[in-house]
């Protein structure tokens, strides 16, 4: 397949959340028939309702900085699909990306007609061993993995990372994980790995009790913002935009001090890679339009602080949303602001 068919291939797989499927063992075998390729590097699975992608930027741009061969796979995409994919920071190229989607989509169908498995890997699942196989193909070091939704049952959980960080939960997709946030939690909390290190910024007392209580449960050490970085802990001028940034910034900058059990990560790096930290269509401007991916109460809350700071007297606000969004209130924090 050439990148156009590829890309139409996948997308013919349906949407990502509504073919979702409950379990891990589709994504295990396909890992398992490309030869398990996320077995070749160090892995930091990030979970979480909201601050998932800035965690995974921040800590991206860091690595870069300390000049670490790193693979980072986020969801979804504003522009193109090969977004998704980033080596060193940069998109995969279409030419690449279609030549390993074309190796998932021969693999995957195999695994079908030889009877292994009873359906083809959804669009999450095959864009997932896309990802990982890239990485392997890459050589890279380090992979940062942005989890789709939830994580019990996320195809990124196959990967089964060494590293995993949890930002604060909120409620979102309900009608997948869960009506309250204790059960939100349990399905984040399932990507803690025996063993594991884990890092979880300030959370709801509800949610920060199942998160240890998975932990111990497993055997996990678990490492709290809060108490490793400590009260009025002074960070630097970030690249993201939001007073939000400033709980997602100290998740990546605790990770990265994780990650020196691996890798040499000096505190030049960190400074230099939060200062220079990139997340498009997140609190971006361009030229007089502000951009926001703000689709949960959690983020119009977080949006409509930064609104309240900024200079702007007059907003023409342009807001779209999946239907299955808490509209009413999200409406209710933003739209008076216009």
């Amino acid at each position: 397949m050439d990148f156009a068919a590829a890309e139409s291939y996948l997308f013919s797989l349906g949407n990502e959340v509504e073919t979702m499927k409950l379990g891990l063992g589709n994504i295990r075998k396909l890992l398992g028939a490309l030869g398990d390729p996320h077995k070749n590097y160090v892995k930091v699975q990030v979970a979480g309702t909201n601050g998932k992608g800035s965690v995974c930027a921040f800590l991206d741009s860091i690595c870069l900085q300390a000049e670490i061969h790193t693979g980072r796979y986020t969801s979804p995409h504003l522009i193109s699909i090969t977004e998704r994919v980033k080596i060193d920071g940069v998109d995969i190229a279409e030419s690449e990306f279609a030549q390993l989607a074309t190796r998932v989509r021969e693999t995957s169908e195999k695994l079908v007609s030889d009877g292994k498995l009873e359906r083809l890997p959804t669009f999450f699942e095959q864009v997932t061993a896309i990802a990982l196989l890239a990485f392997a193909e890459a050589k890279v070091e380090l992979a940062i993995l942005e989890t789709g939704l939830g994580g019990r049952f996320d195809a990124v959980t196959a990967a089964e990372a060494e590293i995993a960080a949890i930002t604060r939960i909120d409620l979102d997709h309900q009608e997948y994980l869960g009506e309250t946030l204790k059960k939100i939690a349990i399905e984040k909390a399932a990507i803690v790995r025996s063993g594991s290190k884990v890092v979880v910024c300030d959370q709801s007392r509800i949610a920060m009790k199942v998160i240890l209580g998975r932990c111990s449960e497993v055997g996990a050490k678990a490492r709290l913002t809060s108490q490793f970085l400590g009260q009025g802990f002074g960070l630097p001028a970030l690249g993201l935009l939001g007073m939000h940034q400033t709980e997602n910034a100290e998740v990546a900058m605790l990770l990265a001090y994780t990650l020196r059990d691996h890798f040499a990560i000096n505190d030049e790096a960190v400074t230099s890679g939060l200062e220079k930290a990139r997340h498009p269509g997140r609190l971006e401007y361009q030229g007089r339009y502000l951009f926001d991916g703000a689709h949960n109460i959690g983020g119009a809350r977080a949006l409509s602080v930064f609104l309240d700071e900024s200079e702007a007297r007059r907003i023409t606000l342009i807001f779209g949303a999946m239907k299955d969004k808490d509209l009413t209130e999200i409406a209710a924090i933003l739209f008076p602001k216009a």
